[in-house]
Parts: C-alpha cells; sequence; structure tokens
C-alpha cells in the first residue's frame, strides 16, 4: 500500500496546480484545456499503479513458488528418512526371527546330541565298548560340526549388523558368454 502513496500524491499536486491555473471563467470549450491534463495525469498515474500491482502479484508468486517447492523438498526427504525406517525396522525384526528360530534349533539340537551321548555313556557302561565309543565319536564330531557352523553363521551377522547402512543391491546385469550375474556396488546416499 504504501508504494501507491507517492502517485496519488503526485496526482493531486497536478490537479491542484491545474486547477489553479486554470481561467476563472470556463466558457464554452475552455474546460477541455482543464479536463484533458487532469485526465492523462489520472492514465498515466492508473499505467503506473498497474505495473506497481503486476510486479507485487509476481513478486507474492515468486514467494509462493519457493515456500511451495521447499515444502515439497521437506516432504521428500521426511518420507525418504520414513522409508529408511521402515527398512532399517523389517532387518531388525527379520534378525530377531531368525536368532529366535536358530535358539530354538539349537536347544533342541543341544538335547539331540546329549541324548545320543548319554546313551553311548550308557552301551559303555553296558559293556557294548565298540558300540558306545563309536556312538560317543559320531555325537561328539555332529556336535562340534554343529557348533564350528554356529560360529560361522554368527560372523556373518556381525558383518550383517556393519553393513546394515547400505542399501540393498538393484542392479544385477548378465554376460551373455558366461551366463554368470556381475553385482555392482551399492550406492549409499545420506541426505541429513
Amino acid at each position: 500500500m504504501l508504494k501507491f502513496i507517492p502517485g496519488i500524491l503526485l496526482l493531486q499536486v497536478i490537479t491542484i496546480a491545474l486547477v489553479l491555473i486554470a481561467p476563472a471563467d470556463l466558457a464554452n470549450w475552455d474546460w477541455l484545456r482543464l479536463v484533458i491534463p487532469v485526465l492523462i495525469a489520472g492514465l498515466l498515474t492508473a499505467f503506473w499503479f498497474g505495473s506497481i500491482a503486476a510486479r507485487q502479484r509476481k513478486d507474492k508468486i515468486s514467494r509462493l513458488r519457493e515456500h511451495h517447492a521447499k515444502e515439497r523438498e521437506t516432504i521428500r526427504v521426511n518420507a525418504e528418512r520414513a522409508k529408511s525406517e521402515l527398512v532399517k525396522q523389517a532387518q531388525r525384526k527379520t534378525l530377531q526371527e531368525v536368532k529366535r528360530a536358530s535358539m530354538r534349533a539349537n536347544i533342541k539340537i543341544g538335547l539331540a546330541f546329549a541324548g545320543a551321548a548319554g546313551l553311548g555313556g550308557l552301551l559303555i557302561l553296558t559293556q557294548f565298548m565298540t558300540l558306545g565309543w563309536l556312538t560317543l565319536a559320531a555325537a561328539g564330531g555332529g556336535l562340534g560340526g554343529y557348533l564350528l557352523r554356529i560360529r560361522q553363521e554368527k560372523g556373518k551377522l556381525h558383518l550383517a549388523k556393519k553393513d546394515q547402512d547400505t542399501q540393498p543391491v538393484t542392479k544385477v546385469t548378465t554376460t551373455k558368454t558366461k551366463q554368470l550375474r556381475r553385482i555392482e556396488t551399492p550406492q549409499v546416499i545420506d541426505k541429513k
């Protein structure tokens, strides 16, 4: 609004000056000498006000566009963060399920090996020495192999926990000559 005050004041000054300069008695067509300059000054002021209003409108539109662009970017960033959080939660839940399943399997396998070792001990006590030693050796070897596999799986889980921030592989290309898959390394993008 303050941008229009100089134009309004200038139009009033021009109109007052023309009225003061005009002769006292305006007969016949003499009043046209007063009205035409006032109309010209009014039209020029109207065009001036129109250009000021158009400039204000363009400024307001550009500010709104910038504001909406910032809001869109904020929404995109928040959506990406929520998406990555959901992926992390799904990975954690999967790891927990795997741990529970392996724990249950470990208990069952441990009971089976303990039963086999108990049977071997019973066979040794009942004078079936060869069969008892054979059962104990088989149970011990099976238990050792099973423990080795558990250790290897735990090593893989530790590696997976360290690489949790990486994205899953999305691009897989094949070569026509060997028919082997070549996996490209994932790109990690951090938009914090």
